[in-house]
Formats: structure tokens, sequence, C-alpha cells
């Protein structure tokens, strides 16, 4: 029986860097050595636009900070492109030796509060910087998303050459308390580049009756073949939580959210919010990376998965 056991935080903005001085969003863990798991994030400044960068720890003992960027990985793109208000991590993975980094963008619009369009870059560094493919999305604005398609999770199938997205899509403005808040839900979709999408993919989750968007699926394919997804849902009383769902082959999911285990703590940064669960396997270990309070403004931590 596998059980998980909170370790704490591992790092929360301190005001001293301009860039990432407000909180840290999407944490995401990539392997980039035995001994090193590379924590890439968006680190949001005072005004709440992000860009991305990194925190390097041991992975013998993730609570151990070896290194944090400089400066970001991925700044912000272009004034009137799609991502010139700010950007967030999806998905990091290796291709071919290259480092593949998919990343959500946020663009401010006159009538709605705003547009997010998932974007790539390549690392040909070992991750140290990145550049952009292009300049315009590469899963952007069609009928089933016109407000967001943000890519989340990426699978190379390196036997089919074949790319295997989840991803959330925005399509309806949801107003609690006078507030718009979008409404998503996750979806399946394949390319053949990781560059060129369909308009459509296959619904994956849906939201249930007490929620109006679900998303950040983070996919990973198990020992035994089976697949499992941890995302984070948002109830219309305002309750962000994480959740879990199995399927046999990544397409047809069914719910578990009492499997998920991820919840907030009765103290510390993760009081009042336990969210955008990552899980990360090493030679030390399975791990989980997630956000705390305010979606990161509180930091983020992880937790460490025991086999008893």
């Amino acid at each position: 029986m596998a059980e998980w056991t909170k370790k704490g935080l591992i790092y929360c903005p301190d005001g001293t860097i301009d860039w990432m001085n407000n909180s840290v969003l999407t944490p995401t863990p990539y392997l980039l050595n035995e001994e090193t798991i590379r924590i890439y994030a968006a680190f949001r400044d005072k005004t709440g636009i992000g860009r991305i960068g990194y925190i390097d720890t041991e992975a013998k003992n993730p609570s151990n900070i070896i290194k944090i960027s400089k400066k970001p990985v991925l700044n912000i793109g272009t004034d009137g492109c799609f991502d010139d208000n700010g950007v967030i991590l999806g998905d990091v993975l290796n291709v071919n030796g290259n480092i593949y980094m998919y990343y959500v963008a946020f663009q401010h619009v006159q009538k709605a509060k705003f547009y997010a369009f998932s974007g790539l870059a390549i690392s040909k560094d070992g991750g140290e910087t990145f550049k952009r493919v292009k300049r315009t999305p590469v899963m952007d604005r069609t009928e089933e998303g016109i407000f967001g398609r943000c890519i989340h999770t990426v699978i190379y199938d390196k036997k089919q050459e074949l790319f295997r997205v989840w991803y959330s899509v925005i399509f309806d403005w949801t107003y609690i308390n006078n507030i718009p808040y979008p409404a998503y839900d996750i979806k399946y979709i394949e390319s053949k580049d990781g560059i060129h999408f369909e308009e459509e993919g296959i619904q994956c989750i849906k939201c249930n009756k007490n929620e109006y968007r679900i998303g950040r699926p983070r996919v990973r394919i198990l020992s035994d073949g089976k697949y499992e997804m941890r995302y984070t849902s948002d109830t219309y009383n305002k309750e962000y939580i994480s959740g879990y769902a199995e399927s046999p082959d990544g397409i047809i999911w069914e719910r578990k959210d009492n499997l998920g285990w991820l919840k907030k703590s009765e103290s510390g940064f993760d009081n009042e919010m336990a969210c955008y669960p990552v899980v990360i396997d090493t030679k030390y270990g399975t791990y989980m990376f997630y956000d705390g309070n305010g979606m990161g403004l509180s930091g983020f931590g992880y937790a460490k998965k025991d086999i008893k």
C-alpha cells in the first residue's frame, strides 16, 4: 500500500527579486540528472505577470535548494502578441535530446478578462534558455475553446513519433459575486510534430454539478500500463481542490477523487489550498510537487510516496 507524506515548503518568493516577488504558479519538475530535480515554474511579479524560471533541488532531498535562476528562461512576448501579459508552465519534456517547454500565455483584451492560448519554446542548451518556435500559439483559438486552449501534459511516444496531449478548454465565463472566472474542462488531442493540432479534441473529464472549472490535468503512465490524472477544480462555493482519475488508455477516464490524497493542511503554507499537483519518479523515490495558498502566493512544497 502506498501512502504520501507531506515534507513541507520548498520555496516562497521573499520580494527581493523583482520578476519573482509575488507568487509561484504551476511548479513542474524535470529530472535534470539523477541527482538534480529542476522545478520550472511561473514566477509572478507585483503586477501579477508571470515569467518562467526554475529552482534546482537535490533529488535525494528536494527541500535542499541548489540553485535559483537569476533571470527568466522564458520571458513575456512582444507587445500585442498572445503572450504579452504573462506565461505559466504547461509541461516540459525531452524530445530527441532537446527540451520542449509548452506554456500557457495570457493576453488582456477589452471585452473579456483575458485570453489564454498555448505556445512552445525549445532549449538546446540543457534547459538554461528557451527559444520560441514561433510568435503565435501552437494551440490557438477554435470553436471548442474560444477564450483558451491550455496545454498541461504532453507525452511523446517515440515508437509512433506522436505527441499525446491533455489540455483545458475555456469555453465561457462564470460570475461569482460579480467577478468573472473562466469556465473550462479537460480534453485530449494528438499531434505528429507537437506544433500543429486539430481544431477539436476528445472530451475527457467534465465538471460535476458543483464545479464550474476543472483543469491543469497532469497525466502519468503507470508501470502496469494504466493512466492516472491529477487535476485541480473550483466549485461555485470557491473551494479550490485537487482531484484524481484513472484510465486504461488515457482517453476514457473515471473520476476517483477520494484517491487523490492531496488536501489542505491544518497549518502551514497549504492550510487554505493545495493545488496543481505534479508527480515525478526518481531513484530516491516518488515525489509530488504542488502549490499552496493563493495558487502559490505562499509558495510551493512537496510530498513523498512511501511504500509500506
